[in-house]
């Protein structure tokens, strides 16, 4: 919970402070200022001075909110609950594909090492039948060698081979898990537009995923063998050279470790915070991409020019500083590395000059030196091995970070929008009582006493609304720029949540019930097809298949014959983007196809025909009436009220009228139909 800290300029002040709950405020510092003598109220943020405000003139209230600071990103029990976390998506039960391929790769990883020891030891047996000077047991160590490493390194290829295939697998896992708490309900809208603390999700569910998956599969098979390695070749060390060498092997390892622990640490946050910046430079780009056509009306390439290469060099040094962290931690790496080969042999020196092995000739030495030295030179490899996966635990560690605050942001949000919207029963009861009288059936909405206000800045735009909107019954909302007509719309959606008072959708979402065509239509990818029946194909299979003769005729009927050419037929899967072929006018055309062919009883529009004529206009909403549909429309123009029965006027600072049209007749504000 934010904390306010106030500073008060001038007498007789009053103080306002934004709501305490809105993550938007809560994860950014920001100058609230309020002017009592005006009633103005400025949300003035961090990055701008204040001496933009004459504080002292005007009065103003001064509250600055101190968030909470963020957790950082390290190597700590954080890290370790939220890979913990994932690592339940990963390995979601028993039998399920990764536990097996797991398995699998745990028993081809032992037989690898069985294989690798009866190498490691061929060349002390090389010295003693060279030694010998014996020519047949040279032929047949030479035949077994061949043979052992044909296997091992078929044994290798398979290790790789499945811990590519638990990659593939582990991504889909984690891909599939995110997209379901993503597209759950509205948690996708409220992530990307009502929260700010999380950056770039598209980035953390594509890139970031996969990343991860990568770095863990090429840690799997050096982790899932190291404690049998560990004990096996501790226990051979300890045959070999006595309790000095693994003591001694131990000892490095547990220093080597304790080194990488403080030059891993600084990386783990830089890394995250290089993440971040990769993602906002690709977003940028995409940002020209979708607006290109804006920005060169504009002439704005110069200006974009600097804007991305600003983003381009805040990530450069971003870089150039985690490598210069990242130096040190090779270092320390490379050192451990070639280290570890002299303390080898100096574990194998102290018994053979304290006098264990004088009794043995030069050829049996030389064989003994040569596996022992394998032995101990293997064990701090193993060793080595997990010191030289430090940078990919760091990888690991960022990823971990960034992936575990989406899912926890994920889970937190569908939480909350279960508690409000019901995506079973597509429809949602902010208020229901089981004593309050039930709603005819002819009622969609029914707002009671409902205030609205800006979820970002606590805004006031409605005040104690109360409306039923049913069937037969047109409502049109207007009113000047901010005063919150599309607010309004996102509330009956369930987009957002009312201040106060009760909020009902009394039907459903979809052909039977309530569609909305917002201010920017929306396309997919697809057929011409796919565009019109969006999205009856993919959420109400039950509803009715696509009649050929249906889509074309209202194509027609929106003025759309020649899409039908252009796009090749129905069924034609075309390659480009919709919102590139089609101009404003035609998008909001199909988009009035699409309502044609789904045929609502309700239809929300947002300002959905701006980009027509008043005489295209006027035919679609006939058309509209003409199917049986009750609308609730915003809009400007005056030619639209005559297709409508009420018209509720927005005046902004919560006030408003609600107009019937025939009779002109104004109603005292609260009362509704």
């Amino acid at each position: 919970m934010a904390t306010a800290s106030c500073a008060s300029f001038g007498s007789n002040l009053k103080l306002h402070c934004p709501p305490q709950n809105n993550p938007n405020v809560q994860n950014q510092y920001w100058y609230f200022l309020v002017s009592p003598m005006t009633g103005g109220q400025y949300l003035l943020p961090r990055r701008l001075s204040l001496s933009h405000w004459d504080v002292q003139r005007d009065h103003f209230v001064l509250v600055q909110l101190l968030p909470q600071k963020r957790v950082g990103s390290r190597l700590d029990g954080l890290f370790l609950r939220r890979f913990l976390r994932l690592l339940a998506v990963l390995f979601p039960g028993w039998p399920s594909p990764s536990a097996l391929m797991f398995l699998t790769l745990l028993g081809v990883a032992l037989l690898e090492q069985l294989v690798i020891y009866q190498v490691g030891v061929i060349p002390s047996q090389y010295y003693e039948v060279l030694g010998n000077k014996d020519f047949s047991g040279f032929k047949t160590l030479t035949a077994i060698a061949v043979t052992l490493i044909i296997v091992n390194s078929t044994l290798k290829s398979f290790d790789q081979f499945i811990c590519n295939m638990m990659y593939i697998n582990w991504r889909k896992s984690l891909t599939e898990y995110l997209h379901s708490c993503y597209f759950q309900g509205q948690v996708y809208y409220s992530l990307h537009v009502l929260r700010e603390d999380i950056d770039n999700p598209d980035q953390r569910i594509s890139q970031d995923v996969e990343r991860f998956c990568r770095q863990l599969s090429s840690m799997a098979s050096k982790l899932v063998i190291s404690p049998f390695t560990l004990a096996y070749y501790t226990y051979q060390c300890f045959h070999s050279t006595g309790w000095l060498g693994p003591v001694s092997i131990f000892g490095y390892f547990v220093i080597g470790t304790m080194v990488n622990k403080v030059l891993m640490s600084p990386i783990v946050s830089k890394l995250v915070q290089q993440e971040k910046l990769e993602g906002d430079f690709r977003f940028k780009h995409m940002q020209i991409r979708v607006n290109a056509e804006p920005a060169a009306f504009y002439r704005a390439g110069r200006v974009e020019h600097m804007r991305t290469d600003r983003r381009l060099q805040s990530l450069l040094k971003t870089q150039r500083e985690l490598i210069g962290k990242e130096l040190w931690l090779y270092i320390g790496i490379n050192t451990f590395d070639y280290l570890g080969s002299i303390l080898s042999y100096v574990v194998i020196a102290i018994p053979i000059f304290s006098g264990v092995y004088g009794d043995l000739s030069p050829t049996e030495l030389s064989a003994l030196v040569s596996k022992n030295a394998f032995v101990s030179i293997y064990l701090i490899g193993c060793f080595s091995q997990l010191i030289d996966l430090s940078s990919t635990v760091t990888d690991v560690a960022g990823y971990t970070h960034r992936i575990g605050e989406l899912q926890e942001t994920l889970l937190s949000l569908g939480r909350k929008k279960n508690g409000n919207y019901s995506e079973a029963r597509t429809s949602w009861d902010l208020d229901s009582h089981s004593g309050e009288d039930p709603a005819p059936r002819d009622t969609a909405f029914l707002l009671e006493r409902v205030t609205l206000s800006v979820p970002s800045s606590g805004k006031l735009l409605i005040k104690d609304l109360s409306l039923r909107i049913s069937q037969g019954n047109s409502v049109m909302i207007v009113g000047n720029t901010g005063t919150g007509k599309t607010s309004l719309l996102r509330v009956l959606g369930g987009l957002w949540e009312s201040t106060q008072g009760s909020i009902r959708m009394l039907t459903c979402f979809g052909p039977r019930g309530v569609v909305f065509l917002p201010q920017r239509p929306f396309f997919t990818d697809g057929s011409l097809r796919e565009q019109v029946i969006y999205p009856l194909k993919e959420i109400y299979p039950l509803s009715g298949s696509a009649d050929d003769e249906r889509i074309v005729q209202f194509l027609e009927l929106a003025g759309l014959t020649d899409l039908l050419a252009r796009a090749g037929g129905l069924d034609e899967q075309v390659d480009w983007n919709w919102y590139d072929i089609l101009s404003p006018g035609e998008m909001q055309r199909l988009s009035f196809a699409r309502l044609f062919y789904l045929q609502p009883k309700y239809a929300v529009l947002d300002e959905a025909t701006s980009a027509l004529t008043e005489e295209v206009e006027h035919e679609l909403y006939r058309l509209c009436l003409q199917l049986g549909m009750t609308l609730i429309s915003v809009g400007h123009r005056p030619s639209l009220e005559k297709f409508h029965s009420w018209i509720l006027k927005l005046h902004g600072e919560g006030r408003w009228e609600l107009t019937r049209c025939e009779k002109m007749k104004r109603l005292p504000s609260g009362e509704g139909h």
